[in-house]
């Protein structure tokens, strides 16, 4: 009788720290991330779609606990930031340089004809809200019953935000975070810039026909 015990490779640590991250500055900030991870709803192998990446903190995140990611980043110089980071701190991301909405068609056609690729279960919009079609663009690419989670901190994509809740449903919170640092010799707390989340489950049945 032979007995074979095969435990699942897991990260030394649950969720990574700012400063693992090589930033210019574009990164979801702890504990907004693991919020906003928490909110899409990680699983193994599930795919996410992580529009204007940034640095790609909330497609490392989602890779580090068992899912595939793509990350949609229009500018060059940060597309690479994101692949030094993914190589460094996840896999299982591959990193687009594009412009959304306009790059998600062509997205979306690779996934529909790769086999080891499909629809998104999951899509984070990080930036880039107050395009053009933006918002009903990522809906229409989400897989039955997928889920879109969108932050911002300018009223500006707030305002963008509300409109798509009163089109689509959906729930939307106000994050705030503080932090103790420094005020001379004492402590004193300093607020980040609070967070507004739209959360918003996609149909469970595709409208296509």
């Amino acid at each position: 009788l032979t007995i074979l015990a095969v435990e699942p490779a897991r990260p030394a640590r649950a969720w990574l720290t700012d400063d693992d991250f090589d930033s210019d500055g574009q990164l979801t900030k702890s504990p907004v991330r693991e919020l906003t991870v928490a909110a899409l709803g990680p699983r193994p192998g599930a795919p996410l779609w992580d529009v204007a990446g940034g640095t790609g903190a909330i497609a490392i995140e989602w890779a580090r606990h068992g899912g595939r990611a793509v990350c949609i980043e229009r500018d060059a110089a940060r597309a690479e930031r994101i692949r030094a980071n993914v190589a460094n701190l996840s896999g299982g991301v591959e990193v687009i340089h594009g412009t959304a909405p306009q790059a998600l068609p062509s997205l979306a056609g690779a996934h529909a004809t790769a086999p080891h690729t499909k629809a998104p279960d999951a899509i984070f919009i990080g930036g880039g809200l107050t395009a053009d079609g933006m918002i009903d663009a990522c809906i229409d690419a989400l897989a039955p019953g997928g889920r879109l989670v969108a932050n911002t901190v300018t009223l500006e994509s707030e305002a963008v935000l509300w409109a798509a809740r009163a089109r689509h449903g959906g729930t939307v919170h106000r994050i705030g975070i503080e932090r103790a640092g420094k005020v001379g010799s004492f402590t004193a707390w300093r607020p980040a810039l609070p967070v507004v989340q739209w959360v918003v489950d996609g149909p469970s049945q595709s409208n296509t026909h």
